[in-house]
């Protein structure tokens, strides 16, 4: 399934030092230019989904939702997570290609 491949990825990601999540994390990345993907769950507010897809379309950043806040704070060994930035290029390109696959297969 296309889905584990993206927790997959987040997990090595998250191993390789690619990963920041959390609010605060996130929105830093972001603002900082560090940040190649955005990754909110789906259950995150509205708020939340709103602020960091602003956030991000103001800089070009893709921002996807995807799974829940739980699930996200799993797949990078943390407990729950609302928001996270893949901070390495070539692992945020492969995490949004599997993404984009999923969007267009379901």
């Amino acid at each position: 399934m296309k889905a584990d491949k993206v927790i997959a990825m987040l997990g090595i990601a998250a191993k390789a030092g690619g990963i920041v999540s959390g609010e605060f994390s996130t929105e830093k990345a972001v603002k900082e230019g560090s940040a190649y993907l955005v990754i909110v769950a789906g259950d995150a507010s509205e708020n939340t989904r709103k602020r960091f897809a602003d956030m991000a379309s103001f800089r070009g950043i893709p921002m996807y939702r995807y799974g829940d806040r739980e699930l996200l704070g799993h797949s990078i060994g943390k407990e729950f997570r609302a928001s996270l930035a893949v901070t390495n290029e070539g692992l945020a390109r492969s995490i949004e290609d599997r993404l984009q696959e999923m969007s267009t297969t379901e």
